[in-house]
C-alpha cells in the first residue's frame, strides 16, 4: 500500500518578496523566453491554455511541445538549478540557472536550441510588463539567488495541490492548474458555459485580442502571484464580475475584497500561519467561487460535482 504524509504548515515556505524581487523580475523574464518557445509551436488552444507552464516535481516545465514528428520539453530545475531542454531524438541540453542577464540567458537557450536542431523564431521581447526591453537587449535584469528561487517553487507546489484538489470538484468546463508566465502567476479558471462580453484588453505591451481570447466565456479564476502581499497572495476574481460580487461574504478572515485590482486577495503569510493551511486556502477558493457562482446565477447544480464519488469503488 502507499503511504501518504499529510501535508503540515513546515510545507509552506517563507519567502518575503522584498528579499527576492530582484530574483523574481528576472526569473519572470526567462520564464516569458521558455514560454514564448512553446507558444511558437504548440496548436492554440482557447484561452491560450497552450501557451502555459505546469508545476513538476522539480519547478517548472512546457510539457511536451510538438516539432516536426516528434517532441520536445523544456523544465526549470529549481532543485539543480538548470534549464533542461530534452528532445524526444534523446539528445539533452542544459543552461545554468545562476545570476545571469536575461540577454545572456536568451542567447544561452537559444543556441541550446539551435544544437538540438530545433528552430524558434519567437517574438523576442516580453509581454504584460512596462518597460517591455527586449530579451537581447536586457542587461538590467541578472539577479538568481537560487534559495529563494527554490522557495518560490515549494510555494507554487503547494498551491498547486490544494487548487487541484479544488479543481476536482468542479464536473464543468475547468482549465488545469497551470503557470501564465505573462503575469507570472498559478491559475485555475472555472467556466459557467455562457459567453462573455468582449474583454476590453489594455494589459501593457500586449494586444488586445490575448485578452478577447482569454475572456471569451463567462468565468470565476483564481490563483496565486509572487506579489500583493509580504509573501505573495492568492487571488480571485469574476469576469463579468456579477453585481454584488465583491460584497459576499468570504473565508478566511484575512480575505478582502481589493477595490484597486478588482478581485479578492488573501495574504500568503496568512495561509502559511493558520492552523491547518490547506482548509484555509481551500475556504477562500469555495468562498470566492461562490461569490461569482450565486451571484452570476450559475447553474451549479449541473457543473459541480463529488471528487469521492466512486471512493468506496476502488
Amino acid at each position: 500500500m502507499t503511504q501518504q504524509t499529510t501535508p503540515t504548515r513546515e510545507a509552506w515556505p517563507r519567502l518575503l518578496v522584498a528579499d527576492w524581487a530582484d530574483t523574481r523580475d528576472t526569473l519572470h523574464m526567462w520564464t516569458q523566453i521558455v514560454g514564448k518557445v512553446r507558444l511558437a509551436h504548440a496548436p492554440l488552444i482557447n484561452h491560450w491554455w497552450q501557451v502555459t507552464l505546469y508545476v513538476s516535481p522539480r519547478g517548472l516545465t512546457t510539457s511536451a511541445i510538438p516539432y516536426g514528428s516528434g517532441a520536445f520539453d523544456i523544465e526549470f530545475d529549481f532543485i539543480d538549478h538548470r534549464l533542461c531542454i530534452r528532445s524526444s531524438e534523446g539528445a539533452v541540453r542544459n543552461v545554468a540557472l545562476a545570476p545571469k542577464s536575461v540577454a545572456q540567458f536568451h542567447s544561452e537557450t537559444m543556441r541550446a536550441l539551435d544544437e538540438l536542431g530545433i528552430q524558434v523564431p519567437i517574438k523576442a521581447r516580453p509581454n504584460e510588463v512596462e518597460p517591455a526591453i527586449p530579451f537581447a537587449e536586457d542587461h538590467h535584469h541578472s539577479s538568481y539567488d537560487a534559495g529563494a528561487a527554490h522557495l518560490f517553487w515549494r510555494q507554487l507546489l503547494q498551491a498547486q495541490r490544494v487548487m487541484g484538489a479544488f479543481r476536482s470538484r468542479f464536473g464543468g468546463k475547468v482549465s488545469p492548474v497551470h503557470y501564465f508566465w505573462g503575469a507570472m502567476d498559478l491559475a485555475c479558471t472555472r467556466f459557467s458555459g455562457r459567453s462573455a462580453p468582449q474583454h476590453p484588453g489594455g494589459a501593457p505591451n500586449c494586444g488586445d485580442w490575448v485578452m478577447v481570447e482569454g475572456y471569451s466565456r463567462e468565468l470565476s479564476s483564481c490563483g496565486f502571484w509572487p506579489g500583493g502581499g509580504e509573501e505573495g497572495a492568492f487571488y480571485a476574481y469574476a469576469y463579468p464580475e456579477p453585481d454584488g460580487f465583491a460584497d459576499h461574504p468570504v473565508t478566511p478572515a484575512g480575505a478582502f475584497y481589493s477595490r484597486e485590482n478588482g478581485q479578492f486577495l488573501l495574504p500568503y503569510e496568512d495561509v502559511r500561519t493558520a492552523g491547518d493551511p490547506d482548509d484555509a486556502l481551500l475556504g477562500f477558493l469555495q468562498t470566492t467561487y461562490e461569490a461569482a457562482a450565486e451571484r452570476g446565477r450559475w447553474d451549479r447544480a449541473m457543473l459541480e460535482c463529488d471528487p469521492d464519488r466512486w471512493q468506496d469503488f476502488q
